[in-house]
């Protein structure tokens, strides 16, 4: 069902009114700062596995890498390069270590959206410019409602930091911001999930969560969560970008919107007693 023509529920059956804690992605959900990131990794990746001379087109090694870089979008970015280097194994070549992949991917996308950054610490350019459309609305109306809010990313957490101050972001969530390591297994997106239970005492139907990626809203509703899942058109910065929708539907998700200009009305019906 639509609540209107932007935000469409997919569980009607949602528990609703009891939220105590929000947790949020970062790229893509609410900061649009790395718009067009598949458009460096993907093209990265191939032109590695072009190298071990295998007889794929770019045709199908393009397909193969769009497959495994959206199936692991959400997670630490190094799990993407874990993905890459046994993908070179697979075709009889030996990798770099995943974590040199990284690097070179991070330096090729900073090539990208040093501008951005360069304008946003100049004034050049506002927050609002690079955020996903009417995010620090939402973010004050939750605050507003006594909510704490978490902030959890795949991108390394010295990025987050920068940036999230850069967008004017940082006061709503305060120390709650947590993003990726280069000992990568010291986080995941469902740490963070298990630490907000258990440092709010949470029933699991107290737990909101907003995200692009697959990751996010998988985890939120294994801990018996309510999943929103953020369909953003980046790059036009309207409407529902179709592929993200129908893969995060398979996710789980309870709420499919393409961004904030409705949050008023989404929160109205969230926080609205379940009949």
């Amino acid at each position: 069902m639509f609540l209107d023509d932007e935000i469409e529920v997919l569980n009607p059956d949602l528990p609703r009114g009891g939220f105590r804690s929000v947790l949020f992605d970062f790229d893509g959900t609410l900061s649009l700062i790395r718009e067009g990131w598949p458009e460096i990794m993907i093209p990265m990746m191939v032109d590695v596995l072009r190298q071990t001379r295998t007889k794929e087109t770019d045709a199908e090694l393009t397909a193969a890498v769009d497959d495994f870089v959206m199936r692991l979008n959400g997670r630490q970015t190094i799990y993407q390069m874990i993905q890459l280097a046994e993908e070179v194994r697979r075709r009889g070549s030996v990798p770099l270590e995943p974590l040199a992949y990284k690097h070179r991917y991070h330096d090729l996308l900073m090539e990208r959206i040093r501008g951005r950054l360069a304008d946003l610490e100049s004034g050049v350019a506002k927050p609002e410019d690079w955020t996903v459309p009417g995010s620090r609305a939402l973010l004050a109306a939750l605050k507003e409602r006594g909510v704490a809010l978490y902030l959890a990313s795949g991108t390394d957490l010295r990025y987050v930091l920068h940036e999230a101050e850069l967008l004017g972001l940082t006061p709503y969530f305060g120390e709650h911001i947590h993003g990726a390591m280069d000992e990568y297994k010291n986080f995941s997106k469902q740490m963070v999930v298990e630490q907000i239970i258990a440092s709010q005492r949470l029933h699991g139907r107290e737990l909101l969560g907003f995200g692009d990626g697959f990751v996010e809203i998988e985890e939120v509703k294994k801990a018996g969560g309510v999943a929103i899942a953020v369909a953003s058109d980046e790059a036009k910065r309207q409407g529902v970008n179709a592929w993200k929708r129908n893969r995060l539907i398979q996710a789980g998700a309870d709420v499919v919107i393409p961004e904030y200009r409705r949050h008023q009305r989404l929160l109205e019906y969230l926080f609205e007693p379940s009949p």
